[in-house]
């Protein structure tokens, strides 16, 4: 097994997989560099709050997903960049033969695996601390698991959230959700912000699989989540155990 980590501009990926070569560095070189460049001809892109008319142009991948996940979640396009570059950059270790690899790009996380694997759940919570994990089985097909904080990171978000954790099939639109969750994360009580995003949750439910919010002594869920385990407590801010 191979551990690399890539860093390019806003970017910071941790990546473990199967493959000895596979140059996935000069690829998110190349997607970071589209996405520049279509922000420089439309600078609303990178600002927006809200979803935005996709234009007629001939967009490159990363553009055209980040606008596709966020028309299904009601966000601005930026709120769904890191898990896009995650999934794109897993499509291609899969087109190169990989049977497991995890990308994690700022703990928006997209992989596949040939084994069990343990991603744990950082959310810095007063009660959960940073000791519980997702168990992964194995898994042919990719999986993301994307997280967004009203508390933690410097995504911007109006909820107070301690942790959202959004799990489906797409990792570009678990990133969407999971930042439109945790928006709707409000209330006068922790018990009150859970059911308030437990509710929002809801109205998106088909887009996918499950959902986890964690917000002061109170946790909610929604769907269907892959086991919950406890862990040593994963003390650099890892999202991945192993």
């Amino acid at each position: 097994m191979n551990f690399s980590q890539i860093d390019i501009g806003e970017t910071h990926i941790r990546l473990t997989t199967d493959l000895n070569s596979h140059d996935l560095k000069r690829y998110v070189f190349d997607m970071r560099r589209d996405l520049k460049d279509h922000i420089f001809r439309y600078n609303e892109f990178s600002l927006a709050i809200e979803p935005l008319n996709v234009p007629d142009d001939d967009l490159p991948d990363i553009v055209f997903k980040m606008y596709e996940s966020s028309g299904y979640a009601d966000v601005g396009p930026m709120a769904c960049v890191a898990g896009t570059i995650s999934e794109l950059s897993l499509d291609y270790l899969i087109e190169r033969g990989s049977k497991y690899s995890i990308v994690e790009n700022g703990g928006d996380i997209a992989l596949v695996n040939d084994r069990k694997v343990l991603c744990g759940i950082y959310s810095n919570n007063e009660v959960l601390g940073n000791s519980i994990a997702f168990e992964i089985k194995k898994r042919r097909k990719p999986l993301g698991i994307c997280s967004s904080s009203g508390k933690i990171g410097h995504s911007i978000s109006f909820g107070d959230a301690d942790s959202v954790t959004v799990i489906g099939k797409s990792p570009s639109l678990c990133d969407g959700f999971a930042t439109r969750i945790a928006n709707s994360v409000k209330g006068e009580s922790s018990q009150d912000k859970v059911a308030s995003g437990l509710e929002c949750g809801d109205e998106y439910r088909e887009f996918f699989d499950g959902a986890l919010i964690i917000c002061g002594e109170n946790v909610g869920t929604i769907g269907k989540l892959p086991k919950i385990v406890e862990t040593n407590e994963f003390s650099d801010g890892s999202n991945l155990g192993y």
